[in-house]
């Protein structure tokens, strides 16, 4: 280790301990964020796990990195440190220190800041480390220097940032020991040669003692001018025109990266005894959500019918592989050229990062997206069911296309699938967006009700008239994220 180095990684050690005084200021200021999962509840213990600074002592502006301990949680902040912040960065301001190593100084948001967002990336461009941070690059994918980086805007669980509209930088906001799958999958599909997902350029991670290293950003190539699946959908919805063409596209690229996926990392075979398991796991988080969300109660023993039906066909020759996890139309792009592209492997991100990354059946998958379809319809007025009937068609057929398996002969697990992630979607817009609950609860009564056939979407009807152009649509909002 350098001697620079050394003495910054004693600064932090000083820092750390020093960390004290910005408390307040950050009790006050995560609940508020989007990132945050703890909204609604009162912070009871919030300590930092490790500190450090990103840029000599003394520096303006300086960047601290930080490692929270919030209520068990572990959450990763950038900070900023100025004598006084210039109005342009007025909406980033967390508080001003009183006491301690940074008194009388303004603490703010670092992502927000250019100058502190470029230096972010030539850290990125420099592998090394730095106190607990590791930062590494793929050496064949060099990155160039002096991009102006922008913040990615919308409803987001991480943070991004995208430099000179060539990459995009996730940040990971809750974070755990172990390789994050934004990190773990993209790498793979690269190595499978599937370029239907961006291969990650650079990344850094904290390794501290005792755990395995945290994986803390992932910086990719930024596919511009791509459509974001969910706002096309939502484009084509509000002028009336087809979807099939594009959901079978979309079908096709799912199957590609499962197969990928299933090729480049192990699978297994559920017996009974994991069969059994899932669907007991399926049926928790039922009970959790209906004690949760009072509109779901009444549907709750038909809904459970689902994984009741899951455990008792005993998973004979299903198989479980690595996934996307949280597959819905926005964590798709539709490049330039007219291909999609699958972004965004995180999976979901309140659930252990130790779960998300155990292989589980594709059609999880699969049920995912048809939800989205879902979604995307019940957003435009009036509704359009069979707009979203032919789109799920279309897309299992493009998938079947591919693999030579159609979903929808798997009924009994794409049932149970498609129930639980109706059950998860209550939740979340119960906490979250209460004036989407109708959405997943419309698709909670249908599931709820006794199977009269085998669950099988019917074929994509051939293109019929269009949707009144002037029907009402909600403005345009990403599905869950």
């Amino acid at each position: 280790m350098s001697e620079a180095a050394s003495a910054r990684s004693r600064l932090t050690a000083d820092r750390a301990a020093g960390i004290g005084p910005l408390e307040p200021m950050l009790r006050a200021w995560l609940p508020a964020q989007r990132w945050f999962a703890g909204k609604g509840r009162t912070i009871t213990r919030l300590r930092a796990v490790s500190a450090a600074e990103l840029l000599p002592p003394g520096s303006t502006p300086g960047l601290l990195h930080l490692l929270l301990d919030v209520d068990g949680d572990c959450y990763q902040l950038l900070l900023g440190i100025r004598p006084s912040l210039p109005p342009a960065l007025a909406a980033t301001l967390i508080g001003h220190a009183e006491t301690g190593p940074y008194a009388g100084r303004a603490v703010y948001e670092a992502l927000g800041d250019p100058r502190l967002a470029a230096m972010l990336l030539e850290r990125l461009r420099s592998p090394g480390s730095l106190g607990p941070l590791r930062f590494d690059r793929d050496p064949q994918a060099p990155v160039p220097a002096g991009l102006a980086p922008r913040p990615l805007s919308g409803e987001q669980t991480n943070s991004s940032l995208i430099y000179g509209d060539s990459y995009i930088l996730k940040v990971f906001r809750r974070v755990g020991p172990g390789v994050n799958p934004d990190l773990e999958l993209p790498r793979a599909l690269a190595a499978a040669g599937c370029a239907r997902v961006p291969a990650p350029v650079a990344w850094y991670e904290a390794a501290l003692p005792g755990i395995e290293p945290l994986t803390l950003g992932v910086l990719q190539p930024y596919l511009r001018g791509s459509d974001d699946g969910w706002q096309l959908a939502l484009r084509r919805l509000g002028a009336g025109t087809d979807f099939t063409a594009e959901a079978h596209a979309l079908g096709r690229a799912t199957a590609e990266v499962h197969s990928a996926l299933a090729r480049a990392l192990p699978t297994v075979a559920l017996g009974p005894e994991q069969t059994a398991r899932l669907a007991a796991g399926m049926t928790a988080r039922l009970a959790a959500t209906a004690r949760e969300v009072p509109a779901l109660r009444p549907y709750e023993a038909g809904l459970r019918g689902a994984f009741d039906a899951l455990a008792a066909s005993r998973g004979t020759g299903v198989s479980a592989q690595r996934i996307h996890g949280d597959l819905h139309l926005g964590q798709t792009l539709r490049t330039l050229d007219g291909s999609w592209s699958l972004i965004d492997f995180e999976g979901e991100p309140a659930r252990p990062l130790a779960d998300r990354r155990r292989p589980e059946p594709a059609v999880r998958d699969i049920a995912g997206m048809l939800r989205s379809f879902d979604y995307a319809a019940r957003s435009h007025r009036p509704f359009a069911p069979a707009w979203a009937d032919a789109c799920k068609a279309a897309f299992c057929e493009g998938y079947a296309r591919t693999t030579g398996r159609d979903p929808r002969e798997e009924p009994v697990l794409l049932r149970a699938y498609e129930t639980d992630k109706a059950v998860y979607e209550a939740r979340y817009e119960f906490r979250h967006r209460p004036d989407w609950l109708h959405v997943p609860m419309a698709a909670i009564r249908r599931l709820s009700e006794p199977v009269r056939s085998a669950h099988r979407l019917p074929p994509a009807p051939p293109a019929t008239g269009p949707i009144s152009p002037h029907s009402h649509q909600k403005p345009p909002r990403r599905p869950l994220a």
